[in-house]
């Protein structure tokens, strides 16, 4: 479904902190659900800004969260430095600035106490799932190839995706290839192992002949076009029903 979307950059405090955005809204004036969307490791660039009019196109009025809005979009000049850099963010700080997004998204007029949702890619689907198991509001979440183990827990990274899934709040929808260089099947696996044993409301989708990413329009060398167009229409059906119709 396409609608008129309006669009503008936005800001929001947090612990002293001003957090930008990019708010995607339905032109119609009906209050809608509200979609909290985070980006991959590189931030909040074009291509995020486009996927969040696609969503408020579906319905949803929709807030893409700059997680850098202290200090800028990373330079990363290879997958050793993605992985340094995510090893780097503090979860603390990230899932506040998540919270403080929800909140300030279902503030807005055009949500009007409707539910509101996350989504993530990447870096972003991690936190997406990470926030679905401990921010409060969330009425669902679809987390994209979302990273689920850490190598490694310290006081940045105090505990994974994984080690946290068993206190899901929301209904999940998790979006996986199976070629996924980053996501190991067995974690994906596992995951739904955990979510299985703790009785919550969830689906996982793995996509044969997809690598990570596979949704990026902005990387053809991991774009896989029959895949995005599947995985699309079913999170798009997925937060429609979970959050309400979007009319």
């Amino acid at each position: 479904m396409s609608r008129t979307v309006h669009s503008e950059d936005v800001s929001f405090p947090r612990g002293g902190d001003e957090i930008r955005g990019y708010l995607a809204l339905p032109g119609e004036g009906t209050p809608r659900p509200g979609l909290v969307l985070i980006p991959d490791v590189r931030g909040l660039y074009e291509h995020y800004r486009d996927v969040a009019r696609r969503f408020a196109g579906e319905g949803f009025a929709t807030l893409a969260l700059d997680l850098y809005s202290r200090e800028g979009a990373p330079e990363l000049a290879d997958l050793e430095a993605v992985r340094r850099w995510i090893a780097g963010l503090p979860d603390a700080r990230v899932l506040a600035d998540i919270t403080a997004a929800v909140d300030y998204l279902a503030g807005r007029s055009e949500v009007g106490g409707r539910a509101v949702g996350i989504t993530g890619y990447c870096m972003g689907g991690q936190y997406a799932l990470m926030a679905a198991c401990s921010v409060p509001r969330l009425a669902a979440c679809v987390s994209w190839y979302g990273m689920l183990r850490y190598a490694e827990t310290n006081e940045r990274k105090p505990e994974s995706p994984l080690a946290m899934a068993s206190r899901l709040g929301c209904p999940y929808l998790g979006l996986f290839g199976e070629e996924d260089g980053l996501i190991p099947l067995a974690d994906v696996e596992e995951l739904a192992a955990t979510l299985g044993l703790a009785g919550k409301d969830f689906t996982i989708v793995t996509y044969p002949g997809a690598g990570h990413a596979f949704f990026n329009d902005a990387r053809p060398d991991a774009y896989r076009p029959h895949v995005a167009r599947e995985a699309w229409g079913t999170a798009i059906g997925f937060l429609r029903d979970k959050l309400g119709a979007c009319g």
